[in-house]
């Protein structure tokens, strides 16, 4: 394989190719950041054989995605008049128990929400109906299974699993304008990221989560009164995820920084290794913890400017040690009803699930070029407002 197989053309054309020859990719500009993109990759991101194969693919299954999922809406106009505007958003730093938090809560059909082979396949393949997705989850089943092979460690760090609701981080990435940074280092992608206007990227989402939930609707799965999303992406833009779903409420989770940013080092810096040979712990270190820290300073901005009540705090340490008060606390919150019976299936699911059920995630914040001194300046005032108050 060589550089020339992520010319931009090229992947455009096979891509058409794949999906019997469509040709309509959707709205927004995403030539431009998959452009600036592929360049990176050819050019920074000093990828493996094989991470180079898996990224191709990635890539092309995206557009694909992208093809097909527009071939539908023009023969399904409805998919769009659906309303998705007032989902219960979790958001937080990673390492701050959004997974606990959102599998525990997807256990009540009230949500929808998508699991991580909709996430990764939002499409039907070839010879697939929609109300048949076997291939679909199949194949995420075969990937997820690779990942654990090649990087057994990664269970450790996240439950991955190609059959529970996850966060719509995969979802957002068919923009081409989304933190691929979380996979490989593409220092030129990313400072041309940060100085772009990303609203395009909530407005593919909800189109994205509207399509997912007609399918869903074949397949005699009831819409819930409300999406269940979570991403710690949405720091970076919460003023955005606001402006395209008017009513929703966001849960900010939180922990001591000094706890969690060392931890998401190794959890990126264990994906960079799935794509490149030369996958650097310092320099994770040295982009999460600075990207990060501002996305918790924007955040907080944001927030000032917005109406309290569309927020909620909820702290690590009660999260795992009181789940069920947080989601009693959630669900006021939210508006929304607590039944016996769901209270009684979301018991079953946290004692089948627990943490101590998973290996210890071993990491020191030194691997990654970060201190106590480093993460207390950087943090200072997410911690005297979130940690200390």
């Amino acid at each position: 394989m060589s550089a020339d197989d992520f010319a931009l053309d090229a992947l455009l054309a096979e891509a058409r190719a794949r999906s019997g020859g469509l040709d309509d990719f959707g709205p927004g500009d995403f030539r431009q950041g998959l452009r600036v993109l592929v360049d990176a990759l050819k050019n920074e991101a000093c990828l493996s054989p094989a991470g180079r194969g898996l990224l191709r693919e990635k890539l092309l299954g995206q557009l694909v995605n992208r093809l097909v999922m527009e071939d539908h809406l023009r023969r399904h106009p409805e998919i769009l008049e659906q309303p998705i505007d007032d989902p219960l958003v979790i958001v937080g730093l990673p390492r701050t128990g959004t997974t606990l938090l959102q599998r525990t809560l997807a256990v009540d059909p009230q949500f929808s929400k998508a699991q991580w082979w909709e996430t990764r396949y939002p499409a039907p393949l070839p010879g697939e109906t929609l109300e048949q997705p076997q291939k679909r989850i199949a194949r995420a089943r075969d990937e997820v299974a690779g990942m654990i092979e090649f990087l057994p460690q990664l269970l450790a760090i996240h439950p991955l699993d190609a059959e529970q609701p996850d966060e719509e981080f995969m979802l957002m990435e068919h923009s081409f304008l989304c933190a691929m940074d979380s996979y490989v280092n593409v220092p030129s992608y990313t400072a041309w990221l940060d100085a772009q206007d990303q609203t395009q990227v909530y407005r593919y989402l909800k189109r994205t989560l509207q399509f997912l939930q007609w399918q869903q609707a074949r397949r005699g799965i009831e819409p819930g009164r409300r999406w269940l999303l979570k991403s710690p992406q949405h720091l970076h833009t919460l003023e955005l995820l606001f402006e395209v779903f008017p009513k929703a409420q966001v849960v900010l989770t939180h922990r001591e920084p000094a706890r969690t940013i060392p931890s998401l080092a190794s959890f990126i810096h264990t994906l960079w290794l799935l794509y490149s040979d030369k996958a650097d712990a310092e320099a994770v270190g040295e982009q999460w913890n600075r990207r990060m820290a501002r996305a918790l300073r924007h955040a907080m901005a944001v927030r000032e400017r917005m109406p309290p009540e569309r927020f909620l705090d909820v702290h690590f340490e009660d999260t795992v040690a009181e789940p069920q008060a947080v989601v009693e606390r959630i669900y006021q919150f939210a508006g929304l009803q607590l039944t016996p019976q769901t209270r009684s299936a979301m018991a079953q699911w946290l004692q089948a699930n627990g943490r101590e059920k998973r290996a210890v995630h071993h990491y020191s914040p030194g691997q990654f070029g970060l201190s106590e001194e480093i993460l207390q300046r950087d943090y200072a005032e997410y911690r005297t407002r979130h940690i200390q108050a």
